[in-house]
């Protein structure tokens, strides 16, 4: 069975072998912890894999303290459609994302 491990020293969840079936990639500033991206396998999608991703980034900032920045649009959707995981922990949906054009 494969299961989502914190990978801290690269700030990804990955579900797999080195993050090759899925991955949350995230960054923590303090006492926050921003989730930026989530990438799954196109064979695994619509498994729940993504969900399981964020539910492991839930759990580390629920255990370290952390308010979560949902940054990330699957994130953030999976987020307002489960309140049950979502309010377990503080949410801070009103940061915007930093400007990425460049």
């Amino acid at each position: 069975m494969t299961t989502v491990r914190d990978d801290r020293s690269h700030q990804r969840f990955v579900f797999g072998n080195d993050g090759a079936l899925g991955e949350l990639a995230y960054e923590v500033d303090g006492d926050r912890m921003f989730l930026l991206h989530t990438e799954v396998d196109d064979a695994l999608r619509g498994q729940g894999v993504a969900g399981q991703l964020v539910t492991a980034a839930i759990a580390r900032a629920v255990e370290d303290g952390l308010t979560v920045v949902p940054w990330c649009p699957y994130a953030r959707r999976w987020l307002r459609q489960h309140p049950d995981v979502a309010g377990t922990v503080a949410v801070d949906w009103a940061t915007p994302p930093p400007n990425t054009a460049r």
